[in-house]
């Protein structure tokens, strides 16, 4: 049996495709809803009209009825005198003083610092100094030798009321420098 060579052969014809669905002929413009459209906006636009031009009803103007010999008031007619007010706040307020008492603050007698990390490698805790720098605070590296190696802390302070160390902490939160511990100073 001789081989066949495909290569050479070529493609075959293209076969012609099958329309399964005809397409509906496209319509004319659609008179009746252009129609129906324009009788709608000269409805509305006649009673926008007719509300412009016409005038408001008239109010009817009260009869007039010779009076009657006077007549006693009845006890549902009599109007009863204003009532006396019990409420005396208005003159208590005015009147009042207000004493507050404010708690004072707690002095510690030991200052306080604020670590805002620790780090194995000197030069990450001088990126996190260099940071801290650029918010206008000073901080200090100390380094501390523990179970796993020497330790580079990054220590602000010392802050002798424990609300100055919360403030600055608030500060560096701000700036995306967290999370800082605030202790007391060894």
């Amino acid at each position: 049996m001789a081989t066949r060579d495909y290569v050479k052969r070529g493609k075959s014809p293209r076969k012609p495709t099958r329309a399964t669905k005809k397409q509906p002929p496209k319509s004319a413009f659609p008179l009746k809803w252009a129609l129906l459209a324009f009788v709608l906006l000269a409805g509305f636009g006649y009673g926008l009209y007719y509300l412009a031009t016409s005038e408001p009803p008239a109010k009817p103007q009260p009869e007039k009825v010779a009076p009657t010999k006077p007549s006693t008031p009845k006890k549902e007619d009599v109007i009863p005198p204003k009532p006396v007010e019990e409420w005396t706040y208005i003159e208590e307020l005015e009147n009042k003083k207000v004493t507050v008492e404010a708690n004072e603050q707690e002095v510690s007698t030991r200052p306080y610092l604020m670590q805002c990390g620790a780090y194995r490698s000197a030069s990450q805790a001088d990126e996190r100094k260099a940071m801290i720098a650029f918010q206008g605070l000073e901080s200090h590296i100390k380094t501390s030798q523990g179970e796993k190696g020497i330790w580079y802390r990054v220590v602000l302070g010392p802050y002798p009321l424990k609300r100055e160390a919360e403030k600055d902490r608030n500060m560096l939160k701000r700036a995306g420098i967290e999370p800082c511990a605030i202790w007391y100073w060894n």
